[in-house]
């Protein structure tokens, strides 16, 4: 088949598009990673001073940064139209919060869309493969307090150790609040099969959008950071919490992303901008966690039920185009997540001033 005139300029202006914004994004990480470590590593003095307000600082340049990826899906014009309980409401409170997973693209739709809840992002910490910490964002990672975890049977249980003393090392200490995981254990084209196998096996769900989740870090991150008494039992045995401030865990955000025709985004899109601007759709429903349970059994098979829901409702938005109502309501209600580009311009410019500082810093020492 003849490509036509216009079928040809429309091919060379994505392929120019895709690559602008490859560069763009080079330039961006070159200046604001260097920076954002730079900046910290002046403040030092700082951390041993006022541990305190380090912390705080760091977050907001965590949050900066997080504004800078979420930037450039935003200017793509990939968007995020919100359903479900308004997260809004918790986000000064300490929250776990459970995310399906279909792909890369799913990090930065989080990145985005929490980027208006309050305090939420420059105090949250994520849990992701340990292939991330290899990447270029790696090291603000690092320095914020995230988890990488390794994947597979054979790592499991010392994963699960140290992520124990990970939480209780840094959590309270960087006066953390939300913690982000991925309970599927990976994204879903490469474990639906074998989950489908597990599930006729065991007599459980077929399920075709989401997995069956994993059980071990949700455990880990009830009995760590949920306070005595909080959902039936003691948290960890006689364990007290010694920060009088913190109240303990008081919620599950169990969150679910769904994208249009169920062809999720990845991060070379998210990159390129090359495919036709996109809405992500995002459900979230917000369970206390006193009525969580404790004991490894109920708790499976809590799980279990939160993933069974997000089959009900992807199901339904695939067939819909639009997620149920919550119970009690005749109409579902959606919110469009916006972002103001004129704070992403500041935030931008911003970056970039930073790197031409960091260099003088650099030339001069």
């Amino acid at each position: 088949m003849a490509v036509t005139v216009e079928q040809a300029r429309r091919v060379g202006y994505t392929c120019l598009k895709a690559l602008l914004r490859f560069a763009f994004m080079v330039a961006n990480n070159l200046v604001a990673i260097p920076s954002y470590v730079l900046y910290l590593i002046m403040l030092q003095p700082l951390r041993v001073l006022d541990s305190e307000s380090f912390w705080y600082i760091e977050g907001v340049l965590f949050k900066w940064l997080l504004a800078m990826v979420a930037s450039w899906g935003w200017w793509a014009g990939y968007t995020v139209v919100e359903w479900g309980d308004d997260v809004k409401a918790v986000s000064e409170d300490e929250a776990m919060v459970l995310v399906n997973h279909q792909a890369t693209g799913d990090v930065c739709t989080l990145m985005m869309c929490l980027q208006d809840k309050g305090t939420v992002v420059r105090q949250m910490m994520w849990l992701m493969d340990h292939i991330f910490k290899y990447t270029n964002f790696g090291i603000v990672s690092l320095i914020h307090g995230d988890f990488f975890i390794r994947q597979g049977r054979a790592h499991r249980d010392q994963q699960l150790v140290l992520l124990k003393e990970h939480l209780e090392k840094y959590y309270r200490s960087r006066n953390r609040k939300w913690i982000v995981l991925f309970p599927e254990g990976g994204f879903l084209r490469k474990r639906r099969e074998t989950s489908q196998a597990f599930a006729k096996k065991n007599n459980l769900p077929f399920l075709k959008h989401v997995t069956l989740p994993r059980l071990g870090a949700t455990q880990v991150i009830l009995k760590t950071l949920v306070a005595p008494q909080e959902n039936g039992t003691p948290a960890g045995g006689d364990a007290v919490i010694k920060e009088s401030k913190s109240k303990g865990l008081q919620w599950v955000i169990d969150t679910t992303i769904a994208y249009p025709k169920g062809e999720p985004i990845d991060i070379q899109t998210w990159i390129l901008g090359y495919r036709q601007p996109t809405v992500t759709h995002v459900h979230y429903r917000i369970f206390p966690v006193k009525d969580v349970p404790a004991e490894p059994e109920a708790l499976t098979h809590w799980l279990y039920q939160r993933f069974i829901e997000k089959e009900d409702l992807l199901t339904h938005f695939y067939e819909t185009g639009a997620f149920p109502p919550l119970q009690g309501q005749t109409k579902a209600i959606s919110r469009e997540m916006t972002l103001s580009n004129l704070w992403l311009v500041g935030i931008q410019s911003l970056a970039f001033l930073s790197g031409v500082y960091s260099s003088v810093v650099l030339l001069l020492s």
